[in-house]
């Protein structure tokens, strides 16, 4: 099955991530979403595959940190588009495609049960 992994180059934690991939012989395609933005219906389809705009962006960075008080209460899918495509690393990392399964973050275990042979 095609996997593909969304995230940012210089991101430890993608970075973990590939390795785990790499090591684990688990062929995937990277997506740095910095250099190649998101659709916005894709994005969209991931926050309705995670459970909404509050767990697909990240609240704990710097990137949200430095953010306008204004700019943190979007209140309907065109303002969290608008604010994902000013700020892309706003999106949790990495993102993990594979078919209609969509996962957000890195731990060994989650990777292990995302990942186990069938």
């Amino acid at each position: 099955m095609n996997v593909k992994v969304y995230g940012l180059e210089k991101c430890e934690t993608c970075k973990k991530a590939r390795k785990w991939l790499e090591r684990n012989e688990v062929a995937h395609q990277f997506i740095d979403y910095r250099e190649h933005r998101v659709e916005p219906a894709t994005l969209k389809a991931w926050a309705k595959a995670v459970g909404g705009w509050e767990s697909l962006v990240n609240r704990s960075g710097m990137t949200w940190r430095n953010l306008p008080p204004a700019r943190k209460t979007p209140g309907s899918d065109p303002e969290w588009l608008l604010l994902l495509k000013e700020y892309p690393a706003l999106v949790r990392r990495p993102v993990v495609v594979r078919g209609d399964m969509v996962s957000l973050g890195f731990t060994d275990k989650l990777f292990a049960k995302l990942f186990a042979p069938v």
